[in-house]
């Protein structure tokens, strides 16, 4: 059986200005990359990603950082399952975060509900903060390359938040067209 092939990308950048240090971070989360030590990062070898991290490399560099990007495989199954372990336990964190933003979304449509706030204006903002949660999911599905645990509790919620904006379209739709 072929081992699954890894991307390693490990940098050292100036201290100051942070705000370099601050980017690589933020281009490497974006990425879905996990940090497994001090400023290195990994990924699961595709086309995608090595294209990624070589941008990211290049960034670095033209910051006087220095970058070591390498490909591996792991020795040990073990070592490997730890690494997974981490991809799971960074997107199960996100898919937490966007769980909790779900519930502070039916919050809001309940309050609107509630004082009878059926306007036009009102529902397209609605509709913008569930286009806004969408694509976040979409983000954090993208990168949940191994299945996370909270993977299937955020699409359930995510199909309840889809339902509540269908419902509270419908009653605003009723309320202007009486």
């Amino acid at each position: 059986m072929e081992k699954r092939k890894w991307l390693v990308i490990n940098y050292n950048l100036p201290t100051e200005p942070s705000r370099l240090r601050v980017a690589a971070w933020r281009n490497l989360k974006k990425q879905g990359a996990v940090n497994i030590k001090q400023s290195m990062w990994v990924l699961p070898h595709n086309d995608d990603n090595y294209s990624a991290l070589q941008t990211i490399s290049q960034e670095i560099e033209s910051n006087n950082g220095e970058v070591l990007l390498m490909e591996c495989v792991f020795f040990d199954q073990n070592h490997e399952q730890k690494v997974i372990s981490y991809f799971n336990n960074v997107r199960d964190e996100e898919y937490k975060e966007f769980i909790d933003k779900c519930e502070d979304y039916f919050k809001e449509l309940e309050k609107e509900i509630a004082i009878e706030k059926f306007t036009f204006a009102e529902l397209e903002e609605e509709e913008e903060e569930l286009e806004k949660l969408l694509a976040w999911y979409a983000k954090i599905e993208a990168r949940d390359i191994f299945h996370s645990s909270q993977r299937a509790c955020a699409e359930e919620k995510l199909d309840q938040v889809k339902k509540a904006f269908e419902n509270y379209s419908d009653m605003v739709y009723k309320y202007n067209n009486e």
